[in-house]
């Protein structure tokens, strides 16, 4: 465990926005027999660029940024959902993502068979999930649905699936993506107090939330995002600090345009014609 890591080296991710709207079969055929090109991507967005990045064994990182800085971006590449467009990405330990409500998941299957696919998913046979599958429908309290098809789940029931299943299997490297964004008052506690214990058991934690206080609490290290670069590395009250006092200064400038646009408009008012 000693030996677990993360580690990025100059990682880049684009991804290519296309002008050409989505056609139906019919026209995709058409255009096809008439050798009529689609149109050239218009531009492509850098979601990351020359990440460089190592998280060694007992450090618990925190992101934070704003929509858009490549937070989750990050994660998907760590997780290798995306593959990177540049650089290189190593990982050393058992590594379980949880990022979006349900990823993985197959919404016609029960939430009994889902638990089985995901563990199938993680390298986990059936048998070593058989004695998994009470505790984890007992802990996300979906125990009378635990043979309904999963797409009559609410986005509650199925992170707390997702939630349960992730935290049950006892990873070396966890990620968590905005985990404690949906939910009551009593599940959300539920949740961080088995957070709590499964970090102590944890060798890795990498935790993407806009909720200050989780980074403060759980992480012992913090990175700050913005377009696709980290522009901070420190503890989480020295980079959470920083954060807010950037978006601080951000709502002041917004106040002092304010103000200025009435005077402005004053100006324009009084002034001679010819």
């Amino acid at each position: 465990m000693a030996d677990n890591y993360i580690l990025l080296e100059d990682v880049g991710l684009r991804f290519r926005l296309y002008a050409t709207p989505h056609r139906s079969i019919k026209e995709t055929v058409v255009n096809f027999l008439t050798r009529r090109r689609y149109g050239a991507p218009t531009r492509e967005v850098e979601a990351l660029r020359d990440v460089r990045l190592r998280i060694g064994h007992g450090q618990r990182l925190g992101i934070v940024g704003d929509n858009g800085a490549g937070k989750s971006s990050l994660l998907k590449v760590v997780s290798r959902i995306y593959p990177p467009t540049s650089g290189r990405v190593h990982t050393q330990g058992f590594l379980v993502p949880l990022l979006e409500v349900g990823i993985g998941f197959n919404h016609e299957l029960s939430g009994r068979e889902n638990i089985y696919l995901t563990g199938a998913i993680m390298g986990f046979g059936k048998k070593q999930m058989a004695g998994r599958v009470d505790p984890i429908l007992d802990f996300a309290e979906l125990r009378e649905f635990a043979d309904t098809p999963v797409k009559y789940y609410s986005s509650g029931m199925a992170q707390r699936l997702a939630f349960s299943i992730a935290t049950e299997i006892d990873p070396e490297i966890l990620l968590l993506d905005e985990v404690f964004s949906v939910g009551d008052i009593h599940w959300i506690e539920k949740a961080q107090r088995r957070m709590k214990a499964l970090i102590e058991r944890a060798s890795i934690l990498v935790l993407v939330s806009h909720q200050m206080d989780l980074i403060q609490r759980y992480c012992n290290r913090c990175i700050w995002m913005n377009a696709g670069r980290i522009i901070r590395d420190g503890t989480p009250d020295e980079v959470v600090a920083a954060y807010r006092g950037s978006a601080g200064a951000a709502v002041g400038i917004n106040h002092d345009a304010e103000r200025a646009a009435p005077a402005s408009a004053s100006q324009h008012a009084a002034a001679p014609t010819s």
